[in-house]
């Protein structure tokens, strides 16, 4: 029998999960790579992969300055080059895990500025336990890879005081946590203190053998890679895992000890307002920013009142990045951050993403018939000369197949899509309660926005009362209703809104109304099953079909 440890044989035989000895392959970076600092002698400096750490054992995540931040690391950088000791892995570390994940800009930013860093590693993300469930993302180009846990610590520095005796330690070695962590992770990555390696050495004899015994009782082929050729190796093997899925780091206590003190959950929105495009969306932001105890986000450049964080790119920016839209509460429990992105509706991503970010907001969705949907888009983007838009005509643009122009089907899709209204709204109540939805009627908020705005009002549980009959008038001229401001005149939406179109040809309403058929029924009856108004619109809507 092979022995598993210098001292010890395993004493039960093979393992019942024992690999297929032709088919697996592991891939391991090596943790005798040591922090830069916590090493006193040089003698051996050669023979390691070194990366640098903090200073002094600094938390990234308390240090709002870049400047700072990069100065502390700068004293690791002297202390290397007066040492003679290489740095040139581009991997780092921060203590803690600060500022890893949760993600803390400055940290980021003075590692590449510094360090040239291109990977580190975290048990954080998305969470410490499960450890199986940890995933790796890739953040302003620097690649986190998902740290595993040996189960050894600063305070693990002999065996008399390892938690559960040497009995604990060697069944985690032989089948344990430590085991089955190289056993069904393809990458590890695991990391040990420099007091580890003295004392009783626990981490010497830790891995030496866990080692063996995989080696005696699998046939995995074991490797070690450099920290840039370890990444890519990740990511090939998981690209999916690319894009983060940014999480409220207020419902971890441990991401909440990592967060720095200057930021604050209070700055995330309580209710989002998720679109669809052109059913009104504009008009309630409108009417909602006007309510006393309700803010909106900060403008954007590039997207004027919306942020559109959780449906493109800008996500990828980080939640800092969101975070600086809003203002801070001074009193968050009486106030009401919002959003307004009409795009977040029927983007695939989306309902996943603000589900993990905001699990506990609710969720406004404002919907008009979809064949008007349909056609006010299309007039909308010919407003702006949409060169596809200009050159066909709404029939052509809504019945093209799939051998028509990639402009033409994209516009085609652009215009049916967000229509199939129950197919959406079901991806976002996989991921939030039913109690957490609020679906308004759009043609309804155009002719009596007090009554639908009370119902929202309802639905928030808002205090105090705001009377919208006070604020709000119609306004003959522009065909709905207006603010009312502190002079007693109207302040009404820009001239884009309200636009007048042509009446819609005949053939489209009529292949409209039969493309969403099937799909108002759907909504008809998500509607009634969740208890929420049925709108007169779908109502006509499904009467005007005619029998197939």
């Amino acid at each position: 029998m092979c022995t598993a440890s210098p001292s010890l044989a395993h004493p039960h035989g093979p393992l019942s999960l024992r690999p297929n000895p032709t088919s697996l392959r592991f891939i391991r970076e090596p943790r005798v790579t040591l922090y830069l600092l916590s090493c006193s002698s040089t003698d051996k400096k050669d023979e390691f992969w070194w990366f640098p750490h903090m200073f002094s054992h600094s938390q990234p995540h308390m240090f709002e300055n870049v400047t700072t931040l990069q100065d502390e690391m700068i004293l690791n950088q002297q202390f290397s080059e007066k040492n003679g000791i290489a740095v040139n892995g581009q991997y780092a570390v921060a203590p803690h895990h600060s500022g890893v994940y949760p993600v803390h800009d400055p940290l980021f930013e003075a590692w590449k500025s510094v360090w040239k860093v291109k990977v580190t590693s975290t048990e954080e993300y998305p969470h410490l336990k499960p450890p199986r469930k940890r995933r790796g993302f890739v953040y302003r180009g620097i690649k986190v890879l998902p740290r595993q846990t040996c189960g050894l610590f600063t305070h693990t520095l002999f065996i008399d005081r390892y938690p559960g005796g040497r009995a604990r330690l060697e069944a985690n070695i032989r089948g344990g946590a430590l085991f089955q962590s190289i056993l069904y992770n393809p990458i590890n990555i695991f990391m040990t203190h420099m007091p580890n390696f003295a004392n009783d050495r626990l981490a010497l004899y830790t891995f030496e053998s866990v080692f063996k015994f995989v080696q005696c009782w699998t046939n995995l082929e074991m490797k070690s890679v450099p920290p840039i050729q370890l990444s890519d190796l990740y990511f090939n093997m998981y690209p999916e895992e690319k894009n983060p899925i940014w999480q409220d780091p207020c419902n971890d206590k441990r991401h909440l000890a990592i967060w720095s003190v200057n930021k604050t959950c209070d700055r995330l929105p309580r209710f989002l307002v998720i679109g669809p495009q052109k059913t009104g969306t504009t008009a309630l932001y409108t009417f909602l920013a006007m309510h006393p105890a309700i803010y909106s986000n900060y403008p954007s450049r590039q997207t004027f009142e919306e942020v559109q964080f959780f449906s493109g790119n800008n996500y990828l920016k980080g939640l800092d990045w969101y975070m600086s839209f809003f203002p801070l509460p001074s009193n968050a429990s009486s106030e009401f951050l919002f959003e307004k992105s009409a795009t977040y509706f029927d983007k695939r991503h989306v309902p996943e993403r603000a589900a993990a970010l905001l699990p506990k907001a609710r969720l406004i969705t404002i919907l008009i018939s979809p064949a008007k949907r349909a056609y006010s888009w299309y007039q909308h983007i010919r407003a702006h000369k949409d060169p596809t838009a200009m050159k066909y005509t709404f029939y052509e643009v809504i019945t093209a197949g799939s051998d028509a122009e990639r402009s033409l089907q994209a516009l085609s899709r652009r215009c049916l899509i967000p229509g199939l209204y129950a197919q959406h709204l079901d991806k976002w109540l996989s991921h939030y309660k039913a109690k957490q939805l609020l679906v308004l009627d759009g043609e309804l908020l155009k002719i009596n926005p007090m009554a639908v705005m009370n119902r929202v009002q309802k639905f928030l549980l808002i205090q105090p009362y705001f009377d919208y009959s006070k604020k709000l008038r119609y306004d003959r001229k522009k065909g709905f209703y207006c603010q009312v401001t502190n002079n007693d005149h109207t302040k009404c939406l820009g001239r884009s809104k309200g636009r007048k179109y042509p009446p819609m040809d005949p053939r489209a309403n009529k292949y409209l109304q039969q493309y969403y058929k099937r799909h108002n029924v759907d909504l008809q009856r998500l509607l009634t099953r969740l208890g929420q108004e049925v709108p007169q619109w779908l109502r006509e809507d499904l009467k005007d079909v005619s029998p197939e």
